[in-house]
């Protein structure tokens, strides 16, 4: 059974390499889904793979890359959808 996260990070979370980190993990877990950078200075993700895996990626979320600064983190699960990968949306 797979869980779909739609992940909201909040925090010094652009310009830190964050959506590659994000990206890199996301693949490591046989994740699928995206990541990229929103208007409001936060970092938008849709993470879809196996509870486990999701859970595991959640606390890397929440850790963030080596340079970032994770102040809040939102999750809201969702109906899985079929992505073929992780990718940077622009």
């Amino acid at each position: 059974m797979r869980q779909q996260a739609l992940i909201r990070v909040s925090g010094k979370v652009q310009g830190v390499w964050f959506r590659k980190y994000t990206r890199e993990q996301a693949l490591d877990l046989a994740l699928t889904g995206w990541v990229r950078n929103e208007s409001d200075g936060s970092v938008l993700i849709t993470a879809c793979g196996q509870p486990d895996r999701l859970s595991a990626f959640l606390v890397l979320c929440q850790k963030g890359s080596p340079h970032s600064r994770v102040d809040h983190i939102d999750v809201t699960y969702q109906e899985p959808e079929n992505w073929d990968s992780f990718t940077i949306q622009r």
